[in-house]
């Protein structure tokens, strides 16, 4: 790691890749987070539906309480899957895998460096010498 978070020794389409590539790793992230929410929005639903179905039978809709409570209450959302293992699943299989690379490219092609990209964006859009502009503490090893 550099003290110049810019990376001048590296070039402009290396730099550009290194971007892009963390930039669709950062869109994943929010893909995960959406993948989070999902899990605890429909086990949020299957407690309210459980809440339903009491409310309904003790309103005499023995039958619907019934049928609902015996073909949707803990109903799988994707065949053979609950929602935990669909997260499992995509973390270890995905996620961790594109988060190794995009650290292996960061290693072999920027000493480790993180967001060179966005380091020389805002260097080129700060006011130098300007209050609350500055380009930030140098990395530390």
């Amino acid at each position: 790691m550099t003290d110049d978070r810019t990376r001048p020794d590296l070039d402009d389409t290396t730099v550009e890749g290194l971007g892009k590539l963390s930039e669709a790793l950062e869109t994943v992230d929010q893909a995960r987070g959406l993948l989070y929410g999902f899990h605890q929005l429909t086990g949020k639903a299957d407690r309210l539906l459980q809440e339903a179905v009491e409310v309904l039978g003790t309103a005499g809709a023995t039958q619907l309480a019934a049928d609902l409570d015996r073909d949707l209450v803990g109903r799988n959302v994707i065949a053979d899957r609950w929602t935990f293992q669909i997260v499992e699943d995509f973390d270890e299989n995905y996620w961790a895998t594109f988060r190794a690379f995009d650290q292996r490219a960061r290693d072999e092609l920027a000493g480790g460096d993180r967001h060179v990209f966005e380091a020389r964006m805002k260097q080129g859009e700060r006011t130098h010498g300007h209050p609350n502009h500055e380009a930030g503490p140098a990395l530390s090893e």
